[in-house]
């Protein structure tokens, strides 16, 4: 999962867009870059860390220009490991274009066959996102091919070269690029996998500027209004003037968003595709109270508390519908890490305790039930059973706020192995005594579907692929996901072979030197 954000305003974008990443930082803590744009000349800084490690002073003061993109990475394809797998990538052929991209792609060594290395685009890394970019140049380059003015760009030529994106790439994706001298370009997948949404401002004068995100929360840092949500299939063209012109470049699109988005990934103050995700997840609480009712005991409940912080508004509801109190009895350091971004069970494993803190106090003799937004590998529930009980819980039971994970998710979600999944294979109950817990709730993904489309009945339906194990890409196999178990067990990336030639762009990596 990462987060993207594209402006173009009338005034230097350099700290906005440094701005709005902090609003998406909670998508992608592993790397961080923004591209502005001066003219034709796109100025650049990325780098691995937080984006208030990766970016100093000198870094902002040398992005100059009124249009940028910019983006935070969370990796679920390609080498974690290194600096040069931070995005925006660049290419110079057949104009300098800029793309960053949230999201996974499905068919991306078909891709890189047939377009990189027929076509000898080279890409530098093993990233699907610059698999994508070449893929979109490639379609560019053919389009103005076919124009009586050899290399000059009409608005025609990109929706065209997106329409030829969406009919040729499998997968999920939400993406906001740029090109040098045109614009910035933004598009989604068919499918409306990955979120992406447009907002506005309107200065003392009446100039319009435009803003594309991941999620609207980035909105509210720039004083932006959040305008609507791109449509799957859609395209949205911004000229560096300001003018702004859309169009459908798919004839098959079916409005799909991940469940996974509602639960756990995005943040309570967002709103993606008509739903409050706030709203949406007290929701979840109320019909998750209904099922405890009829699975646990609920007299024997003394205490509902939340396993912090996505749960937390779920938690709450679900007290209310319980008539349960409601306490706060781990208290989260927030200086560490998200475990289930980490990697390697043993990291995890310890970092639990370093991030989670129970007070005895709310704990001490009494019948407790801990609610989670989702348990996926099951470590972190394991550990919080165990800290609960030597705080001295007199019982614990755990309720999720989400169904049970038992399939991989290939559409940008870091979870693509089964025998990484504790509900893989194991009913409610095999997986409770697994964790330790004297029982455990999961929500009905009937339940779940029902909360969030009622909050948007135009939601034709939903990409819950983790929960149910149907794809919406429709090419996902028993292979593919052996393949891609074979290859997350060998840390293989993905299996092309990029070229170490440099770009022609100057980009400046991140380092640890500070500067005020």
């Amino acid at each position: 999962m990462c987060g993207v954000l594209g402006l173009v305003s009338h005034e230097p974008v350099n700290q906005m867009l440094y701005d709005g990443l902090q609003m998406l930082q909670h998508r992608g803590q592993d790397a961080a870059g923004i591209v502005t744009a001066e003219g034709n000349i796109f100025h650049m800084h990325k780098g691995k860390g937080m984006v208030r490690e990766v970016f100093r002073t000198r870094n902002m003061r040398d992005l100059i220009g009124n249009a940028g993109i910019a983006h935070v990475r969370y990796p679920t394809a390609g080498n974690a490991g290194s600096s040069a797998e931070a995005q925006p990538f660049y290419v110079s052929s057949p104009f300098g274009i800029v793309l960053a991209h949230n999201g996974n792609l499905t068919n991306t060594e078909e891709l890189y066959e047939n377009v990189c290395n027929k076509h000898l685009r080279h890409v530098n890394t093993s990233s699907d996102s610059e698999v994508l970019l070449n893929v979109f140049a490639h379609e560019l380059r053919r389009e103005v091919s076919k124009n009586t003015a050899p290399y000059q760009l009409t608005i025609d030529n990109i929706f065209n070269a997106v329409s030829e994106v969406h009919r040729i790439v499998r997968g999920a994706y939400g993406v906001v690029a740029m090109i040098a001298g045109y614009g910035m370009v933004a598009f989604r997948d068919p499918h409306g996998i990955r979120p992406l949404v447009l907002g506005s401002q309107t200065d003392e004068s009446g100039k319009k500027s435009y803003a594309v995100a991941s999620e609207s929360v980035a909105f509210n840092a720039l004083a932006y209004d959040l305008e609507r949500d791109i449509q799957p299939g859609e395209a949205v063209f911004v000229s560096f003037d300001g003018s702004i012109v859309s169009c459908q470049c798919s004839d098959k699109v079916k409005l799909s968003p991940c469940l996974f988005e509602y639960v756990y990934f995005a943040r309570p103050d967002s709103v993606i595709d008509g739903v409050s995700i706030y709203q949406a997840r007290l929701d979840m609480g109320v019909s998750l109270a209904e099922k405890i009712k009829r699975e646990l005991p609920v007299d024997d409940i003394d205490v509902v508390m939340p396993i912090p912080d996505t749960s937390r508004p779920s938690a709450m509801e679900l007290a209310v519908h319980l008539e349960k109190p409601y306490r706060e009895g781990l208290i989260k350091n927030r200086y560490i890490g998200r475990t289930f971004i980490m990697p390697g069970q043993a990291t995890r494993k310890k970092s639990v305790r370093q991030k989670l803190s129970p007070m005895e106090t709310e704990f001490n003799g009494k019948s407790v039930l801990l609610v989670d937004d989702s348990i996926v590998r099951g470590t972190t529930s394991r550990e919080i059973v165990e800290m609960v009980r030597a705080a001295g819980a007199r019982k614990v039971y755990i309720a999720s706020a989400a169904p049970e994970v038992r399939y991989p998710n290939v559409y940008g979600i870091d979870m693509p192995t089964r025998d990484e999944l504790i509900a893989n294979g194991r009913s409610a109950a095999e997986i409770s005594a697994e964790i330790g817990a004297d029982g455990i709730v999961f929500q009905n993904l009937e339940d779940l579907e029902a909360v969030v489309k009622a909050l948007n009945p135009k939601i034709e339906s939903f990409d819950s692929s983790c929960f149910n194990g149907v794809y919406q890409t429709g090419d996902i196999d028993e292979a593919y996901l052996n393949r891609l178990s074979t290859e997350k067990s060998g840390c293989g990336g993905l299996k092309v072979h990029p070229s170490k030639m440099e770009h022609s762009i100057s980009i400046s990596d991140s380092d640890s030197d500070d500067e005020e």
